[in-house]
């Protein structure tokens, strides 16, 4: 099946661009093109593409406001938001998770990774850029923005011990291989217990789960770098 992508720049150039490399996969097309956050709430409601490739500087709505209204809406559940832009800052990767981005990019990033990204994304995997580092993820996770629920840690009671355990390795950034490694089980095995914890705590993708891993105390975030 094809991975249907929408885009949202207000440069069109930049979004022919971004059509012409997606369009050129076999596994991929682009399904529509917004140019402000409005936009694209609008096409992402009629379109229901399975990746939003979110730009957060635009004209009007910006698109963390528009993730936001978009991850918020229960009939849009199975659509991602994959952030890219060319500011990169400690607030908008922080805003961009609060938000419910299950990914986030420079624009810096070379044709190849993009694609990977949103194949990655797709695959319901959480996608974090080299400058978004694990310290920082886990000292803004543990700051809720305002308007966001914590987590209850009896919500991690409906897990299993198993599951409990993987869903921290994978809060501490660890790919489903190295916690494979760390925990003698297959990828696949690593894989199930992922979703299956996704599942019982109601989290869209993995970024949400590590939200959920942060916000309920199973994972204590690491004191900021001096």
């Amino acid at each position: 099946m094809s991975i249907r992508v929408l885009l949202a720049d207000d440069q069109a150039l930049l979004r022919a661009t971004f059509r012409i490399l997606i369009d050129s996969c076999d596994d991929m097309e682009v399904v529509g093109e917004a140019s402000d956050g409005a936009e694209a709430v609008d096409l992402t409601r009629a379109h229901h593409p399975d990746i939003v490739l979110m730009d957060i500087r635009m004209p009007g709505t910006d698109g963390l406001a528009a993730t936001s209204v978009i991850c918020a809406d229960p009939e849009l559940s199975a659509t991602r938001v994959l952030i890219l832009t060319t500011f990169e800052t400690e607030d908008y990767v922080a805003q961009a998770l609060h938000a419910g981005a299950s990914g986030f990019l420079g624009k810096d990033v070379t044709a190849d990774t993009l694609l990977a990204g949103l194949r990655t994304v797709a695959s319901g995997d959480a996608l974090l850029s080299p400058g978004a580092t694990r310290t920082l993820i886990t000292r803004f996770l543990t700051t809720p923005a305002r308007g966001t629920h914590l987590s209850p840690p009896e919500r991690l009671a409906e897990l299993t011990v198993r599951e409990r355990e993987v869903m921290a390795l994978a809060a501490e950034g660890k790919s489903n291989t190295e916690i494979a490694e760390e925990l003698t089980l297959s990828p696949l095995t690593v894989r199930t217990h992922i979703h299956r914890a996704m599942t019982k705590l109601g989290a869209r993708d993995r970024a949400q789960l590590v939200v959920i891993a942060y916000q309920s105390g199973l994972v204590q975030a690491a004191p900021p770098a001096p």
